[in-house]
């Protein structure tokens, strides 16, 4: 037994070059390797995965070798995993192996009991199955960009097995590695033969936003309260409102409601009584002003109602406004205050006194800095983001929603439950607040309409309104709400995933390309200019669409969502990757749909982002770390690599929701994501240059501003080592000098939080001497703005 052993030791201390690669036998990178060391009920540094069905999962005794391994069975059919997260080099040559013994093991529906690794397509070893001693199995493998991997004790696989497994003595040798040394080609000679790209359309830095959680309504839009117009009835477990005062005072009156399916009553017989409801949770800032305004009628008697703003518990931490409505008739009171305290348990409270009966039919507030109806804090960073478009109202929102929902007296929009997502939709933000909104961020309106469960003559109506004369109905429905011009909108989302079976009217693909062709005749036939984007989906649903409706579009949309992966550099290279395979499909179908000839469909990549985490800032409110921000940064890169056949893409959604942007009751700031997508929309150049050699590990891109004063040369570290890119110019020389622009952070899972100093910024530095080397530090993004030698 000792000679194995010396030998093993000789192999690891022995390095060979094999074609200009370092070889090397490394120790056993597994923690843990054979379950010895035990935590509990389980094996130290490894996590327990159910990746569906029923089965044990236990430590046995004896393994292998040594005291332990660990065991899988199911009698019903399982998919199960004991895994372990282990750092790796990136591109580099690897072997796992490890031992599987199995008892009446069965692949039913999967492939028995093997080792993989998670997320890294192909990468297993062969399946044991039947009843077998101890068998050995390996693999190896290319970890390329991934400096992570999840190595998995894997039973059923992709499906259900049955019968008993054991695992022991896990192994992960390094065999070979490459020595990164980044260097690149740039070949910057104006308008010379394949050396600069399409123009980047500004459009790829567009947003979306939707109705859904605290996008809007909690992040754009200013109102403070809940359910303001009273869609739950008070008292009611999903209302915010809270009856206060004798029981039975507040009732819901379904007759005649002021709005919605009913409207709050408070009755009094006995002046020393009060009754009302209150709600709380309120954000509130001393000494800040906040406005608003109550729509009350009495119906009987003489009674008082009080509004009370509130910021603490004694009596003196309150301000009360006090009105008397008018009999049988619905009246509008002001409201304002000003906080005497910060909190985040402030309380509206509306109360009545004496005796007879009052209604409420809604009330608001804002906070009185609030910019038509917007949040002040959010609206200067959307301003620093600056982005040219953005798409609304959804999404999957969009497929049960009626526009004609939001237009109109706010305080008479009905109050809908959210037709795809939880909570209730207000209407308060409808299509001219939504326009509003545009021209206080000088960006442009893409709209898309419902080819879900809304009509032909729907979608037609909605393009008239915005976009037709008064001379026409829905013009003059428009100048009778208050707008007289149209808004002339050009860009329009014809239906949101109707690929998908979650979408509300989805319909078989033979049916929805009528159905797309029939609503774009009919909103061209109310405006010959619009430009309509298609609903697109890799495969079947795009061939087809393109196919059979490329008369009918101007571009297609392509959506794709990431989640996270081990490791940063691998999590920072999944986003491009899907970006890269999406223009490469394109790029095939151009060359296999006939109807194409011709024809310049381009993408509009119009929801793409990282989708996972907690819900930390309302529905689907997850926080972004520094890793999400290289990833969205690396994935602006294949924008640009690929802008002959990408017109738009738009980041989704802007605020709170998987957004580049976080709020909370009283506080607004960037992402990591923001400060990103900030960054390039401020400095990045419009012609894209190309680039050769051997970038890797780094991301590197390059483009000429569009008047060819500067050059800017953008380089994303994924790694956590800082390295030198050598630079061969080619073309006219620049001066070397310029200005840098970076974000940088030592911990990837560093991040923003509304309220505190941010951890990632864009800092700004100039530099004098930029010709033939940069030095990039260790997970950051920079880009050099160099001047050309010209200027």
């Amino acid at each position: 037994m000792g000679k194995p052993l010396i030998l093993s030791a000789l192999l690891f201390l022995t390095v060979l070059t094999l074609g200009g690669a370092a070889r090397a036998f490394e120790a056993n990178t597994i923690t843990n390797p054979s379950f010895e060391k035990v935590e509990g009920e389980k094996p130290a540094e490894w996590d327990i995965h159910r990746w569906g069905g029923k089965g044990a999962m236990n430590l046995a005794s004896p393994g292998r070798t040594g005291s332990r391994c660990v065991t899988i069975s199911s009698e019903t059919g399982a998919d199960l995993s004991y895994g372990q997260r282990v750092a790796v080099r990136a591109y580099s040559k690897y072997r796992l192996s490890g031992w599987i013994r199995t008892e009446g093991l069965a692949a039913t529906t999967g492939k028995g009991a093997l080792f993989n690794l998670h997320t890294m397509s192909g990468c297993q070893t062969p399946a044991v199955t039947g009843t077998t001693d101890w068998t050995r199995v390996e693999m190896v493998f290319d970890t390329d960009e991934n400096d992570m991997v999840h190595v998995n004790c894997l039973y059923g696989g992709w499906g259900f097995a049955t019968g008993q497994a054991w695992y022991d003595d896990v192994r992960l040798e390094l065999l070979e590695t490459r020595e990164m040394k980044p260097k690149i080609t740039i070949s910057a000679a104006a308008n010379s033969v394949g050396a600069e790209g399409a123009p980047i359309s500004k459009y790829i830095y567009g947003q979306f936003i939707e109705h859904l959680g605290r996008c809007i309504y909690g992040g754009i839009w200013a109102e403070m309260l809940e359910d303001r117009k009273f869609f739950h009835p008070v008292g009611h477990d999903e209302s915010p409102w809270k009856a206060v005062g004798p029981e039975g005072a507040v009732t819901m009156m379904e007759h005649d409601p002021f709005v919605g399916a009913h409207t709050p009553q408070i009755t009094l017989r006995d002046e020393a009584q009060r009754a009302g409801f209150v709600q709380a949770g309120l954000g509130l800032v001393e000494g800040k002003t906040y406005e608003g305004r109550i729509v009350i009628a009495r119906t009987r008697g003489d009674c008082l109602v009080h509004v009370a703003f509130i910021w603490g518990q004694s009596d003196a931490d309150r301000v009360v406004v006090t009105g008397q409505g008018r009999i049988g008739e619905y009246h509008r009171f002001p409201l304002r205050f000003k906080a005497g305290a910060s909190t985040d348990d402030g309380r509206l409270e509306i109360t009545m006194s004496g005796t007879g009966t009052v209604r409420v039919g809604a009330v608001s507030l804002m906070p009185a800095d609030n910019v038509n109806g917007m949040r002040s804090d959010t609206l200067a960073l959307l301003r620093e983001l600056d982005s040219p478009v953005y798409r609304w109202p959804g999404g999957n929102f969009v497929s049960g929603y009626d526009w004609k929902d939001g237009i109109g007296d706010p305080d008479r929009r009905p109050p809908r439950k959210n037709p795809a997502w939880t909570g209730v939709e207000h209407n308060d933000f409808g299509i001219h607040e939504f326009m509003d909104f545009c021209a206080l961020i000088n960006t442009e309106p893409y709209v898309t309409v419902n080819t879900g469960e809304g009509t032909v003559e729907m979608a037609a109506n909605e393009v008239e309104y915005c976009n037709g004369s008064i001379e026409t109905p829905m013009g003059r429905l428009r100048a009778h709400n208050g707008r007289t011009a149209p808004w002339n909108v050009k860009w329009w989302a014809v239906g949101n995933e109707m690929y998908g079976g979650w979408q509300l009217g989805h319909m078989p693909l033979a049916e929805y390309v009528k159905k797309h062709n029939t609503v774009v005749d009919a909103m061209r036939a109310k405006d010959s200019s619009i430009q309509c984007v298609a609903v697109g989906n890799l495969g079947k649903w795009t061939e087809t669409t393109m196919a059979e409706c490329s008369a009918h579009m101007e571009l297609i949309s392509e959506h794709f969502y990431v989640q996270e992966h081990s490791g940063v550099m691998a999590h920072s290279a999944l986003a491009p990757r899907a970006v890269k395979r999406i223009c490469d499909a394109h790029r095939n179908y151009r060359k296999t749909i006939p109807a194409l000839d011709g024809k310049d469909i381009r993408i509009a990549l119009d929801e793409w982002n990282h989708w996972y985490g907690p819900h930390l800032y309302g529905e689907l409110g997850t926080r972004y770390f520094w890793k999400d921000g290289l990833g969205v940064a690396r994935a602006l890169h294949e924008y640009f690599r690929n802008s002959d056949i990408v017109f738009m893409a738009n980041y989704a959604q802007t605020v709170n929701v998987i957004g580049c942007i976080k709020t909370t009751k009283t506080a607004a700031a960037f992402a990591t994501t923001g400060q990103v997508l900030k960054l390039y929309r401020k400095v990045f150049g419009e012609i894209p240059i190309a680039i050769t050699g051997a970038p890797e590990p780094l991301d590197v891109a390059a483009a000429w501003t569009a008047d060819r004063t500067a050059l800017t040369l953008a380089v994303i570290n994924p790694t956590r080592e800082a390295l030198d890119l050598p630079i061969t110019w080619e073309g006219p020389a620049l001066s070397g000098k310029g200005q840098a622009y970076r974000i940088r952070h030592d911990d990837p899972m560093a991040f923003n939080e509304p309220g505190k100093p941010d951890n990632l910024f864009i800092e700004e530095f100039p530099f004098d001497d930029l010709r033939e080397t940069v030095t990039v530090p260790s997970l950051s993004v920079t880009i050099y703005k160099i001047d050309s030698g010209d200027s």
